[in-house]
C-alpha cells in the first residue's frame, strides 16, 4: 500500500466503505469485492476489504477498540497487546513519567496505553503508511522519520523514552538482536539519564543486556512475550494480567521426586526465578538445569502449573506401550524437558487407543530418566 492509499482509508471519503465491508460476512470472498468494487477502485477495495479482516483478527489483542483501528499485517503482529501496554504505562506513570516519547511507534499499540494512562506521547515511526496508520489510531500526528534522525531533538521535550526497535528485514521477521534497527547500541544508549523502557523479544540473550538495568520477563496468560529493559528497576518476572512479580534469584537445590511437580510460567524460567519460586512452594529442582520442581504438599501459586505425581515410570518405550494399553489411554498429552524426545512421535509410537485420558512428563532425574504419570491440580 502507497501512502497516498493509506491517507485515503484514513479519511471520511473512506468510512462508507469500511462501514459496508464490516457488514461483510466473508471480507476475502470474491462477492464482497465485486460489492465494493461498484462504488470504488480495485486498490481502494482491496484496501478496505484487507482492512476489515485485519480488524476482526486484531480483537484478540485490542478487543472491542480493534472496529475503529488501522492495521497492516506486519504491524498487527508486532503490536504489543492491550493489557501489557497498559502495564507499561502504568509503570511510567508510577515512576513519575509526564511525557513519553515514543521512537518506532508502529501502529500506536503502546502510545495508546500511555495517552489513556494520562501521558503525552510524542510519537515516531519510520514507515509513511504505518505513520498514516498510526496518526489515525492515536487522533494526533505522528512524526515520519527514524529514531535516529528526531531523538536528540524530541527527547530534549520529554522526561521519558519508549523504544520497540524494528525486528522485521527483507527476509521477514529476525530475533538477531544484530538486524534490530534501530540498533542495540542505539536504543540502551538512549536509557541513559532518563526514564525509558525498550521491548525486546522473549529470547533476548542475556550478553544483551547491560549492566545497571531492570529487566522484566513478561508472560501475558501463559505466554511470554517480551523481554523489557529498563532504565530502573530490578531484574524479574511480571505475569499479566494480574501483575504477579517474582524477583530473579539462586538457583533451587536439587532433590528427591515428591509427590507433587511445578511446571514454572515461561517467564519464571526466563528471569531466572526458579530459586524463588522453590522457596515458595517448599520444593526442589528435579535436576540442574532442569525447569521442574517437585514437592511433598500441594501449592497452590500463579506462577506454575502444579500436578499431583500419581505414578513414576522408567523412561522406557515398551513400559511406556504397555502402560497406555493397560489403562486404555486414548488421548494423552506429553510433555519433556532436558530429553531428545520429540513428543508428537513418541506419541505415535505408543499407540493410544482408548476412552480414558493421561499426561506424562519425561524429565532426567538423579536416578535418571523417568517418565512420570501426573494430574493437573
Amino acid at each position: 500500500m502507497d501512502p497516498q492509499l493509506a491517507t485515503w482509508l484514513v479519511s471520511p471519503e473512506a468510512a462508507p466503505a469500511l462501514a459496508a465491508a464490516a457488514a461483510e460476512p466473508d471480507p476475502d470472498s470474491l462477492a464482497a469485492a465485486q460489492r465494493l468494487r461498484r462504488d470504488f477502485s480495485p486498490d481502494q477495495a482491496a484496501a478496505v476489504l484487507t482492512q476489515t479482516a485485519l480488524r476482526r483478527k486484531a480483537v484478540a489483542k485490542f478487543g472491542h477498540r480493534a472496529g475503529r483501528l488501522f492495521f497492516t499485517g506486519a504491524g498487527l503482529e508486532q503490536a504489543t497487546r492491550a493489557e501489557v501496554a497498559g502495564w507499561r504505562a502504568t509503570r511510567f506513570v508510577e515512576a513519575g513519567a509526564t511525557r513519553v516519547v515514543d521512537l518506532g511507534c508502529g501502529l500506536g499499540a503502546d502510545a495508546l496505553a500511555f495517552v489513556d494512562a494520562g501521558l503525552d506521547v510524542l510519537a515516531v515511526d519510520a514507515d509513511p503508511v504505518t505513520a498514516v496508520f498510526a496518526g489515525a489510531n492515536l487522533g494526533r500526528p505522528v512524526v515520519c522519520a527514524t529514531a535516529e534522525e528526531v531523538a536528540e531533538q524530541l527527547l530534549a521535550t520529554a522526561d521519558a523514552v519508549f523504544l520497540d526497535p524494528a525486528r522485521r528485514t527483507s527476509a521477514g521477521r529476525t530475533w538477531r538482536v544484530s538486524d534490530l534497527s534501530p540498533s542495540w547500541e542505539f536504543a540502551t544508549g538512549l536509557l541513559a539519564g532518563r526514564l525509558g523502557c525498550i521491548k525486546a523479544a522473549p529470547g533476548l540473550p542475556s550478553t544483551a543486556i547491560p549492566g545497571g538495568v531492570g529487566v522484566t520477563w513478561v508472560s501475558h496468560r501463559g505466554d511470554l512475550v517480551e523481554t523489557s529493559v529498563w532504565s530502573w528497576g530490578s531484574r524479574g518476572a511480571v505475569l499479566l494480567p494480574d501483575g504477579r512479580e517474582l524477583a530473579s534469584g539462586p538457583v533451587p537445590p536439587v532433590g528427591e521426586l515428591g509427590g507433587y511437580l511445578y511446571e514454572p510460567d515461561p517467564a519464571v524460567i526466563r528471569a531466572g526465578a526458579l530459586g524463588r519460586l522453590a522457596e515458595l512452594l517448599g520444593a526442589r529442582s528435579v535436576q540442574p538445569g532442569i525447569a521442574y520442581l517437585t514437592g511433598d504438599t500441594a501449592m497452590a501459586t500463579g506462577f506454575a502449573t502444579g500436578f499431583q505425581v500419581v505414578e513414576v515410570l522408567a523412561f522406557d518405550e515398551r513400559t511406556l506401550r504397555a502402560w497406555v494399553r493397560e489403562h486404555g489411554v486414548g488421548v494423552l498429552e506429553i510433555k519433556v524437558r532436558g530429553l531428545d524426545v520429540d513428543p508428537a512421535v513418541l506419541r505415535r509410537r505408543l499407540k493410544p487407543s482408548g476412552p480414558t485420558s493421561a499426561t506424562l512428563v519425561l524429565t532426567p532425574t538423579p536416578h535418571g530418566a523417568r517418565a512420570l504419570v501426573v494430574r493437573r491440580l
